[in-house]
C-alpha cells in the first residue's frame, strides 16, 4: 500500500543547511574510514515533470520515512534524523512523525544507537537528543515541546569545525564506551561468581545462578 504524501521541492529542501553539514561530516567518517553511516535514499513516485526545467514538478512517498541516516560504527548500528528549528526556545514534537517515533523504539529494543541532530538555526546551536531521553521525555511531560533549556542540560552539544563540520561520532564513541564498560563489569562479576561457586555447596551454588540472572537482567536494562 503506498504512503501517499504530497512532495515539492520547497519541502524536499528543508534543513539542507543542516544536512550538508551531515553529508559532509559523514564523508569524512568514510574517508578516513572512521565510521560507514550514509543517507538513506526516499523512494518517492514521480507524477509529473517539467522536461524543460528537468524538474520534478509533483510526486508522492511510497512508504513512511523511518530516519534519514544509518550506518555502522565500531560494529554497533547506528541510526539517526536531522531536525531543525527556527524556534529560539524550543523544539516542536510535532516535527517528529508518530511513525518515526514508534521506530526509534524498534530501534532502542534492539540495542541500536539511535539519536536526533537538533539544529537551533537562529542561535547557531546544535545538539544531539538521545533517542532514550526522547521517549522518557514524550512519556513522562504532556508538553508539545521540548524547551531549549532541557537541551542545555541534557543534551550533548555540538560545534561547527572545519572537519569533521559536525563531530557526531564522539557522541557515539561515549555511548560504545558507556555499554563496554558494563559489559566488563558483568564479565567480571561472572567470574567472581564461578571461582566463588568452585567451593560452595550445591544450594550456595544455585543462589550465585540466581545472582548471575540477576545481574544479566540488569545490564540489559541498562544498556536500553
Amino acid at each position: 500500500m503506498n504512503y501517499r504524501t504530497n512532495f515539492n521541492s520547497s519541502f524536499a529542501n528543508r534543513g539542507m543547511g543542516l544536512e550538508n553539514d551531515i553529508n559532509e561530516t559523514n564523508k569524512y567518517y568514510r574517508d578516513y574510514d572512521i565510521a560507514l553511516i550514509y543517507k538513506k535514499p526516499t523512494p518517492i513516485r514521480i507524477t509529473k515533470t517539467n522536461y524543460q526545467n528537468m524538474r520534478v514538478v509533483d510526486g508522492f512517498f511510497e512508504c513512511p520515512s523511518t530516519l534519514d541516516y544509518n550506518g555502522i560504527y565500531k560494529g554497533y548500528y547506528v541510526e539517526f534524523d536531522a531536525k531543525e528549528t527556527k524556534s529560539k526556545t524550543s523544539f516542536t514534537i510535532n516535527n517528529i512523525h508518530e511513525h518515526q517515533i514508534d521506530y526509534i523504539k524498534k530501534v532502542i529494543k534492539h540495542n541500536g544507537i539511535v539519536f536526533l541532530i537538533v539544529r537551533f538555526s537562529l542561535l547557531n546551536k546544535d545538539y544531539i537528543l538521545g533517542g532514550k531521553e526522547l521517549i522518557d521525555f514524550i512519556n513522562d511531560n504532556e508538553r508539545k515541546s521540548i524547551p531549549l533549556s532541557y537541551f542545555e542540560d541534557n543534551c550533548y552539544e555540538l560545534n561547527i569545525k572545519y572537519a569533521p563540520r559536525l563531530d557526531y561520532i564522539k557522541y557515539v564513541d561515549k555511548l560504545v564506551i558507556d555499554k563496554c564498560h558494563w559489559l566488563q563489569f558483568v564479565y567480571l562479576l561472572l567470574l567472581l561468581l564461578y571461582l566463588v561457586s568452585l567451593s560452595l555447596e550445591l544450594r550456595d551454588y544455585l543462589v550465585c545462578v540466581l545472582l548471575f540472572h540477576l545481574l544479566l537482567f540488569t545490564w540489559n536494562q541498562m544498556i536500553l
